[in-house]
């Protein structure tokens, strides 16, 4: 079926439009093992505006942390970005020399890590892992560059600072640990921030503690955000829009408000009605059926046709038999379903199925 207009604009983005800091057009990085082709990231297209957060958000396996990887350019071996454009300040980051790559990365552009333990280098003090950040990037002499860490472990409130500065990681605890993950990638004043799953395996406390960290610096340095998370209330607190990823696809973009109180695609809906709600009283949380689609072994048509309900009550064979264009419903939306292809788009309120058994689907 050939692609439509709205089809096009969304899978190709919108262009290096003035006012966006970052734009990923048609990103494709997939990994080469033995046993086949996994299409971790499969045709991925959305921009960041200055100043604003996106999260990804989706279940284990969707491509979100292959994206960032992909926009840092660290995919490893059997990893290899095949195709698309990531524009940063005009300039394609997938043409850049690998000596220019390291200019950007970890100085304009910055990322912290899901596991900040294993991110950190254990046989060197925390204050001298941020000084070796400025040396590399700002030229710093090593007292220049140790009072600066000292400064950057203040910002991210760990408390005495001086003395941390000379503790090794092991002797910080995970939220501490996460802090100066935050304190380092913050180090040169980056125009972009890359967060991956920022708060896993930390408790609640400390988990908003460091949301609120990230909301303070964002107001105070103007840094653009991209969050990756599968938390819904994590993205609720957090975002300005999101982007949802299933099995290496963006299945839905929207402003975070729409996203909440009008969620478009099938997938959204499982998400949303997975979270727990205060005052409410449930014998069991309500789930999405079925397992993430198996990279190596895609279903054909749809990614989520499986899993998805809203197939189901709607009667759409066209869901097995070939996959949806993702499509610009509204200047802020976009949706991969086949239920808002005006060809198939039933008459009246879409029904997205949450409301059939899950014995019903087959």
């Amino acid at each position: 079926m050939e692609k439509s207009a709205a089809a096009r604009s969304a899978e190709e983005g919108n262009g290096r439009r003035e006012g966006n800091i970052l734009e990923v057009v048609n990103l494709k990085t997939y990994f080469f093992v033995e046993e086949g082709d996994v299409k971790a990231v499969d045709g991925v297209s959305f921009h960041l505006r200055h100043g604003e957060t996106l999260c990804i958000v989706g279940e284990s396996g969707s491509g979100k942390s292959v994206t960032s990887l992909s926009i840092m350019r660290l995919v490893g071996k059997p990893g290899q970005i095949l195709d698309g454009e990531i524009w940063f300040d005009g300039e394609n980051l997938l043409e850049l020399p690998e000596g220019e790559m390291v200019r950007i990365r970890g100085n304009r552009i910055s990322m912290i890590f899901q596991q900040p333990q294993s991110s950190l280098n254990p046989v060197f003090k925390i204050g001298d892992q941020i000084a070796e950040v400025l040396d590399i990037h700002r030229s710093l002499g090593r007292e220049e560059g140790r009072q600066r860490a000292i400064s950057l472990l203040s910002l991210v409130g760990i408390p005495e600072a001086a003395r941390r500065a000379e503790q090794y990681p092991h002797e910080m605890s995970g939220g501490m640990a996460q802090r100066v993950m935050i304190a380092m990638a913050l180090a040169c004043l980056p125009e972009l921030l890359i967060a991956d799953e920022p708060t896993t395996a930390l408790d609640v406390t400390i988990q908003a503690q460091i949301l609120d960290l990230m909301r303070e610096l964002r107001e105070k340095m103007e840094v653009a955000i991209i969050l990756i998370t599968h938390d819904m209330g994590v993205v609720a607190e957090m975002a300005d829009r999101v982007m949802v990823m299933y099995a290496g696809r963006v299945q839905e973009q929207a402003p975070v408000r729409k996203l909440f109180d009008d969620p478009f695609h099938p997938y959204t809906v499982g998400l949303l009605g997975s979270i727990p709600r205060l005052g409410e009283v449930v014998e069991e949380l309500a789930v999405i059926p079925g397992s993430p689609s198996q990279p190596l072994n895609l279903p054909p048509g749809c990614r989520f046709a499986p899993r998805c309900r809203a197939r189901v009550v709607n009667e759409l064979s066209i869901c097995t038999e070939e996959e949806p264009d993702l499509l610009q419903i509204t200047e802020d939306r976009a949706v991969r379903c086949w239920l808002y292809h005006p060809d198939y788009r039933p008459d009246g309120e879409i029904d997205l199925g949450y409301n059939i058994p899950i014995e019903e689907l087959t």
